[in-house]
């Protein structure tokens, strides 16, 4: 890779650019990068979004340590594709008001959900609307950029990463999720406290990961060689009842801390399930499993469901923070995320190694699950691309629910690609979340959901409801 004054080049083309979150973290991992020299291409269907974090983007240059990213703004999606070497997804398939009715509807029929973007009914609708346009996309990129490495942000993760490789076979994409960093804080917490004089992040901290996105799982944890996993199995044991709240995930919003935040009783307690530690945080591993589990008595398990009142609120008081910034009202900092992209970026630019866990096509990492499936599991970044690392076994009872949930989503991915509405009905009966309820009252939540976001749905699905 040629080198302009030591820093690597990138064209980044950013599709979402107008995120009031992710495209925010990455602006100031890029200040922060010392590597890059990055040229960011901000798309999104509103336009006046990425207008504004674009101007954000450029003032980043204030407080850059190396080569200051440059943003700019594009009207179309090829245009900002064009000669793009990384594409990032990050959208929001439909609206607050859509995620609300994914929520609400279930409701009223006893179906709890405390995040609703993965499985459950409220996985599945947001799937429905999402596989449309994620497939426009992936054939935008296999048109203007086909050698770009592509890294998607959205949820559905599984569904959405195998939706990319479906339209665009041979597409370099991978799904990108930082919930696995959620024990690796705890770990590097256990290793702080029996240190003298040590101060381990996060990144001191190596496990090796199993599962689906959000439903993700280690048996291996070590830090600097040290292996962790004894004391890690101990502290859960210790902590099976009163929990446990990384400090650093504390902040000074309590509306927030309490719906976003967790004790880790749901991951103590899938360990003692399955004698394997959970890797995500409890909000998803919750929905993976029929709701008596977990979802009836959230309160007790130590979280909370989010209201969807909640998330509107918040997005208002981004977004005018926003605004403030792109006007130079607020100052702003570099400041490295917990997000991995931008050393992936790196490793795929310059060639250096770097592991980290990512979503990718099962070519036989995780044992006991289909060939194409959508799996996460540890994988290597260089400049020989991306390939994923053998992560080996799950226990059988976890391997049943993991597959299950897997096979569902494959199935819906094909049945939105093909317009086939035939099973549909039926895939979405056999969630955890919704098997329960007999097959008349399963076939009318279908119905009042599809009714609910047909507008954002193909023709033919939002038809045949």
């Amino acid at each position: 890779m040629r080198r302009n004054d030591q820093h690597i080049p990138v064209k980044i083309a950013y599709i979402g650019g107008g995120s009031t979150n992710w495209a925010i973290k990455l602006m100031a991992d890029l200040a922060v990068d010392d590597r890059l020299a990055a040229e960011v291409r901000l798309f999104d269907i509103d336009k006046s979004a990425a207008d504004r974090n674009a101007a954000i983007g450029n003032r980043f240059a204030d407080c850059s340590n190396g080569a200051a990213a440059r943003y700019k703004s594009y009207s179309s999606l090829e245009e900002a594709l064009n000669g793009a070497e990384i594409v990032v997804i990050s959208i929001l398939p439909g609206s607050l008001d859509d995620m609300a009715a994914d929520i609400e509807i279930p409701a009223r029929y006893g179906v709890s959900q405390s995040v609703g973007d993965t499985v459950g009914p409220g996985g599945f609708m947001r799937a429905m609307r999402a596989i449309p346009m994620i497939a426009d996309i992936g054939l935008a990129i296999k048109r203007c950029s086909p050698d770009a490495y592509v890294c998607n942000l959205t949820n559905p993760m599984s569904v959405l990463t195998g939706a990319l490789h479906k339209v665009f076979p041979g597409i370099r994409a991978w799904g990108e999720c930082h919930e696995v960093t959620k024990i690796r804080k705890l770990v590097a917490a256990l290793a702080n406290k029996n240190a003298d004089s040590a101060s381990f992040t996060h990144r001191d901290v190596e496990v090796n990961v199993l599962g689906i996105n959000h439903f993700t799982f280690v048996d291996k944890i070590s830090v600097r060689g040290k292996d962790m996993l004894p004391q890690y199995r101990e502290f859960s044991n210790e902590n099976r009842q009163s929990g446990w709240t990384d400090p650093s995930e504390i902040s000074s919003d309590a509306e927030h801390d309490r719906f976003f935040g967790s004790r880790n009783l749901v991951s103590f307690d899938l360990l003692q399930r399955f004698g394997m530690p959970a890797a995500a945080g409890d909000r998803h591993l919750a929905e993976f499993l029929p709701g008596r589990y977990y979802l009836e008595d959230p309160e007790s398990w130590g979280f909370a469901l989010t209201p969807i009142e909640y998330r509107k609120k918040d997005r208002a008081i981004k977004i005018a923070r926003l605004e403030q910034a792109a006007r130079g009202e607020a100052p702003l900092f570099g400041k490295k995320s917990d997000e991995a992209l931008t050393d992936q970026i790196v490793a795929l630019m310059s060639g250096q190694p770097f592991i980290s866990n990512v979503n990718l096509p099962n070519v036989g990492q995780i044992a006991g699950l289909a060939d194409g499936t959508i799996v996460e599991t540890n994988a290597v970044f260089s400049g020989r691309g991306i390939q994923p690392i053998f992560s080996g076994s799950l226990p059988p009872a976890l391997l049943e629910i993991i597959k299950d949930h897997a096979q569902r989503q494959t199935n819906l991915l094909d049945a939105v690609l093909t317009s086939d509405v035939a099973p549909l009905v039926e895939l979405f009966a056999s969630d955890p979340l919704v098997r329960h309820l007999p097959k008349a009252q399963a076939r009318a939540l279908y119905t009042q959901m599809v009714a609910a976001t047909s507008h954002l749905l193909p023709k033919e699905i939002a038809r045949a409801a």
